[in-house]
């Protein structure tokens, strides 16, 4: 009976969420041309309306954990594990108008990219890992002097929950821009993959982690970085999947 329900109401979510995602989109187009302040307005009303239906129709929430991990008193590059599209829709949430590291390729998308470019993301060339890095080390200097947050995902893609670093390994341009920079970077750690799985119809009710871990000074070597950023995420989001399955018996293993 919970497989039925789970499914019922996933695809009762799905619906309400692609109908009310496109209605903004093209209604709310105009928007575009407002000043980028305004526009963020915008941003939030989407990310919030997504919150309510989640809550509401798939029984979904999540919590935050970690927070004084967080440095108020400089821009910070938050590292964290992309499991989903779940902590996609809460970075505006969690963060105050973060600069979001992304594929060139999003902002060629009709209408969806035009958004993208708006929130004054770092778009870069992933297909090229110099150009890439280029693009990551120029934008430092107009991302600190808006005091934004920067969120990269270190390995590049979203991953399923069950993926490893030998599947999807951590790129070390974010070690390297924290040193260019000398920004410290705060891990993310998270459950996101067993509650929206990656490419599912299906999302399971229950609670998100979101925890923020102890910052990374930026000193030492590239690979020094990596390697403490890489146990730091893949430990602590490997002990919140298995907290999350202890609580709900109907997650995957």
């Amino acid at each position: 009976m919970k497989t039925i329900e789970i499914f019922l109401r996933s695809t009762v979510f799905n619906i309400f969420f692609f109908g009310v995602t496109a209605v903004m989109a093209l209604s709310l187009l105009p928007t575009a041309l407002l000043p980028r302040r305004v526009f963020m307005g915008v941003v939030w009303t989407w990310v919030r309306v997504v919150h309510v239906l989640e809550r509401f129709i798939l029984n979904l929430d999540y919590e935050v954990r970690g927070l004084e991990n967080l440095p108020r008193d400089r821009t910070v590059i938050i590292a964290a594990k992309h499991q989903s599209a779940y902590e996609t829709f809460k970075l505006h949430i969690l963060f105050n108008d973060p600069a979001i590291v992304l594929k060139r390729e999003l902002l060629r998308i009709p209408v969806w990219g035009l958004y993208l470019s708006k929130i004054d993301p770092i778009a870069i060339n992933r297909a090229d890992r110099g150009d890439a890095l280029r693009s990551l080390i120029t934008a430092l200097d107009h991302v600190k002097d808006q005091h934004r947050p920067i969120i990269i995902f270190p390995q590049g893609t979203r991953v399923k929950y069950n993926a490893t670093p030998a599947d999807k390994p951590y790129k070390a341009g974010v070690a390297r821009m924290a040193l260019q920079g000398n920004i410290p970077i705060v891990p993310l750690a998270m459950n996101t993959g067993l509650f929206w799985p990656k490419l599912s119809w299906i999302k399971r009710p229950g609670r998100v982690i979101f925890e923020f871990l102890p910052p990374i000074a930026p000193e030492g070597t590239p690979a020094d970085i990596m390697h403490k950023l890489q146990s730091d995420i893949e430990g602590r989001s490997n002990a919140l999947m298995d907290e999350a399955r202890e609580k709900s018996p109907w997650l995957p293993q």
